[in-house]
């Protein structure tokens, strides 16, 4: 990637974050929903700080920020200083919004200035990093749409102001799912097709993989519903111990966002409210659910014998070996932000964009993992704990982000991002 490359790539992103903004009311901009939801202006500012410490700080000397910033939007960099508590995000009125603003201003003209400047022989490790901090937003702006989807549908039903334009209208009907077989063997794993990668894909190793086969759609939410209605939600012996504890903590009684109104199941969307459409991919579903659910189909549905969830080197390997395209897929740049359903009939479908899929994989290092040098080996590494693995990306993810050895993790409760499921099962 050359200058201008890296300049656009840089510009590029900057403008998708503060365009996803552009609908937003001055109010949304500061409430913080739950703990694990961040306002609007902190991922703003956020981002920028982080091509600040990360990338003007180390080249120049100047991060083009104060303490008052630097304490406001860190994160969890516990190497870079202390910083505002991540459930009190929403409750601070300064910086204004406006001030974070003028901060991606004042930065992106350093940035830009730095770019074109660097000396030759800096300017690899400058691409590394503006490159890293690139990806870095790009994960902040999916965030920031499945923050917005909770922050806005936390408001009252009469309250509930659609974000989008509802997209790819029209009802179709399910197609019939099945199961691909695929070989196993030893087969490679990681970044295999080379290029820039997060720490955490690699190195590339080998691992043997018994036969086993992968649904070649994602789960809808008819079929998600006759486990619903079923009574699934009532059994524990579906249910992981730690998933059924929150259960029973929570009140969970369908996915989030599903509500039942006078008989009918209707689902809070990013283009308002509506019924509940049986072809479209259940989605707001914990590892914990996604993990009851396929054990409840085993025991009821004679052609899902022995189905589980994948681990994550299955869904890679079967990803690979169906030519699976990273980028063709219902991503962020689509603007739907909201899963669709399959399309087609042959081959596994919906692999890229629409949901992350949860596997049975616990979030773990390859064999001989190092992480990023500096501050960012804080970014991956230290998270490898009481975490699950998905695969796929999602439609709030940026078409450009997704590669098919990419590891995103949550932990197994997690609901308000955009997660589904896809079965496998052994041969």
């Amino acid at each position: 990637m050359n200058r201008d490359q890296l300049l656009q790539h840089y510009r590029q992103t900057r403008r998708t974050s503060t365009d996803l903004c552009r609908p937003l009311k001055a109010e949304d901009y500061r409430i913080q929903s739950m703990p694990d939801v961040s306002p609007p202006w902190w991922n703003l500012g956020h981002t920028t700080w982080f091509f600040a410490k990360n990338v003007l700080e180390p080249f120049t000397g100047d991060s083009a920020m104060d303490e008052r910033l630097e304490y406001v939007l860190n994160s969890y960099y516990e190497s870079l200083g202390p910083r505002l508590p991540r459930h009190e995000r929403g409750l601070v009125t300064r910086p204004s919004t406006d001030e974070i603003y003028a901060f991606r201003r004042r930065v992106d003209r350093r940035m830009e200035a730095l770019i074109g400047s660097v000396a030759e022989d800096r300017f690899e490790r400058l691409a590394f990093l503006v490159v890293t901090g690139v990806q870095h937003e790009q994960q902040h702006q999916e965030l920031l749409v499945t923050e917005l989807k909770h922050i806005l549908g936390s408001n009252p039903d009469g309250y509930r102001e659609p974000y989008c334009r509802r997209r790819h209208d029209g009802r179709p009907a399910a197609t019939a799912g099945t199961f691909v077989p695929f070989d196993g063997g030893l087969v490679e794993a990681g970044n295999v097709e080379g290029g820039w990668c997060w720490d955490n894909e690699l190195p590339v190793h080998r691992v043997f993989l018994e036969g086993f086969a992968l649904y070649d759609r994602l789960v809808t939410n008819g079929e998600y519903l006759a486990f619903v209605e079923d009574g699934g939600y009532r059994d524990p012996l579906l249910w992981l111990s730690n998933g059924w504890a929150a259960v029973e903590a929570e009140g969970w009684q369908a996915p989030l966002y599903w509500q039942r109104v006078e008989g009918r199941w209707q689902a809070w969307t990013l283009a308002g409210t509506r019924p509940l459409e049986a072809a479209e991919p259940v989605c707001h579903v914990s590892f914990y659910e996604a993990d009851a659910y396929v054990r409840w189909r085993a025991q009821n549905d004679a052609d899902w014998a022995g189905a589980r969830l994948p681990t994550e080197h299955e869904w890679e390997h079967a990803a690979r070996q169906a030519a699976v395209d990273p980028e063709a897929g219902n991503f962020l740049d689509d603007g739907a932000f909201h899963p669709q359903p399959a399309n087609g009939h042959r081959g596994l479908r919906q692999m890229a964009g629409d949901l992350w899929e949860w596997t049975q994989s616990h979030y773990e290092p390859y064999p001989g993992y190092r992480p990023f040098d500096g501050a960012l080996m804080e970014y991956n590494g230290k998270f490898m704990d009481n975490q699950r693995v998905l695969r796929g990306g999602s439609c709030a993810t940026p078409r450009s982000h997704l590669r098919l050895s990419y590891r995103n993790f949550w932990p197994a409760g997690t609901r308000f991002q955009l997660t589904g499921l896809r079965p496998a099962r052994s041969l």
